[in-house]
C-alpha cells in the first residue's frame, strides 16, 4: 500500500497553511518594527515616507505588469477608503500609539479586527450569526478586557490606548464599507494608490501637527525598511494570493494567530514583558477568534 502525499497535500492545502502562517507573522511583526522606528524619527512623518516608497513601488510593479489606472467605482472607493481609514487613521493612530504603548500590547487591541466586524454585522446589519460565532466573540473581548485591565493597573498610557482603539474601529469600519477591491483586476495599481493617499494625508498632518525629528541611527534603518517592504508590501501580496487561493473567509481565519505572533515577536525583539495573564490572555483571544472564523464555514 502506498501513501498518496499529493493527495494530502491538496486535502490540506499546505501551500495555503503556510501563506496563511507567513501573512500573520509579517502583519503581527509590523507593530514591533513601528515601536523601534519610532524611537528615533517623528512617527507621522515617517508612515508618510514609508506610504510613499511602498506605493511608488506598487505602481511601478503594477506598469511592469500592464496594468492601468482605469480603476472601476468599486475600486476607486476602495483606494479612498482604505487611503483614509486603514493608512491614515488605523496605522497614523497606532504609530503614535507605540511612543507610549507596548507593541505586544499594540497588536492584540489590532488582532481585535474579526470579533469587530463579526459583532458590527450582529448588532448593526442584522446578520444572524451561529451559536459558535456569539462565543467566539464573548471568549475573544473577554481576553482582551483580561489584558487591558492587568495593563491599565499597571500604569498603561490611556491617550495610547484610545489611539489604538480608534484605529481598529476605523479599520473595521473600512473592512465592512468595502468588498470586492481586488475584483476587475489592477490590484497592485489600488494598493499603490491607496499607499499614496494614505501618504499625502499623513504627509500633511506632519506639516501642520508634529515636530520634525528624526536620529539616522541602523536601528532606524533597518525597522524602516523592514516595516516598508515586509508587512507594507510582502504581506499585502501574500495576503490577496491567499484570499484568491481559498477565499476571503477561509483566510481571515489565520487571524486567530495575530495575538500569539505580536506578542512574542515584541518579547523576543525588543524584550517586552510577556506575564502569565497576557500568555492566558492571548489564547483566550486566539480561541475567540477561531471560534467566529470556524463557525462561517459551518
Amino acid at each position: 500500500m502506498t501513501f498518496n502525499f499529493r493527495a494530502l497535500e491538496n486535502f490540506m492545502d499546505i501551500r495555503a497553511i503556510l501563506m496563511g502562517v507567513a501573512f500573520s507573522f509579517m502583519w503581527s511583526s509590523a507593530f514591533t518594527s513601528a515601536r523601534v522606528a519610532v524611537a528615533y524619527a517623528s512617527p507621522l512623518a515617517l508612515l508618510s515616507v514609508r506610504f510613499l516608497m511602498s506605493g511608488l513601488i506598487a505602481l511601478m510593479i503594477a506598469r511592469a505588469m500592464g496594468q492601468s489606472a482605469r480603476l472601476t467605482r468599486k475600486q476607486w472607493t476602495a483606494v479612498i477608503i482604505f487611503g483614509i481609514c486603514q493608512n491614515v487613521v488605523y496605522l497614523g493612530a497606532n504609530f503614535i500609539a507605540v511612543q507610549t504603548v507596548e507593541a505586544g500590547l499594540a497588536s492584540i487591541i489590532a488582532s481585535m479586527l474579526p470579533l469587530l466586524v463579526a459583532a458590527a454585522s450582529w448588532l448593526v446589519l442584522g446578520e444572524r450569526l451561529p451559536k459558535l460565532a456569539i462565543a467566539g466573540l464573548v471568549v475573544g473581548f473577554t481576553g482582551v478586557f483580561l489584558i487591558m485591565g492587568t495593563r491599565l493597573s499597571g500604569g498603561a498610557d490611556l491617550l495610547g490606548l484610545g489611539l489604538c482603539l480608534v484605529g481598529v474601529l476605523a479599520l473595521a469600519a473600512a473592512t465592512m464599507l468595502v468588498s470586492g477591491a481586488s475584483s476587475g483586476g489592477n490590484l497592485w495599481m489600488v494598493i499603490g494608490l491607496q499607499m499614496l493617499v494614505g501618504s499625502v494625508i499623513l504627509g500633511g498632518l506632519s506639516v501642520g501637527f508634529e515636530t520634525w525629528r528624526v536620529e539616522p541611527t541602523l536601528p532606524l534603518l533597518v525597522a524602516f525598511l523592514y516595516t516598508t517592504l515586509i508587512p507594507g508590501l510582502t504581506a499585502t501580496f501574500v495576503w490577496f494570493t491567499l484570499v484568491r487561493r481559498i477565499g476571503a473567509t477561509r483566510a481571515s481565519a489565520f487571524h486567530f494567530l495575530n495575538p500569539f505572533f505580536g506578542v512574542v515577536v515584541a518579547s523576543v525583539v525588543i524584550g517586552e514583558t510577556l506575564g502569565m495573564t497576557d500568555i492566558i490572555g492571548v489564547l483566550v483571544i486566539m480561541a475567540g477568534i477561531l471560534a467566529v472564523q470556524l463557525s462561517r464555514r459551518v
